[in-house]
């Protein structure tokens, strides 16, 4: 692999307090409809996505995301 391909980072942001997908879409991918725009950061973020979430009445509720997650807010590069 090319040098070049490795410097390329795809942008992310770390969660606010209390984010769920819909607010994280709604702040990273405006103007695209929420359930496309869940289901996009949902498919980029497997290893969230994918974690099981807490229990109801639990620290964190039942959420899956937590503030030192890294959320990317794009596609992957080819």
């Amino acid at each position: 692999m090319p040098a070049a391909e490795l410097s390329t980072v795809r942008k992310s942001i770390l969660p606010q307090r209390g984010d769920t997908w819909a607010t994280i879409a709604a702040r990273s991918l405006p103007g695209t409809p929420e359930a496309e725009a869940v289901s996009q950061l949902q498919s980029w973020n497997l290893h969230v996505f994918m974690r099981a979430a807490g229990v109801a009445g639990g620290v964190r509720g039942t959420n899956p995301i937590l503030p030192s997650d890294v959320i990317f807010i794009e596609a992957p590069r080819a």
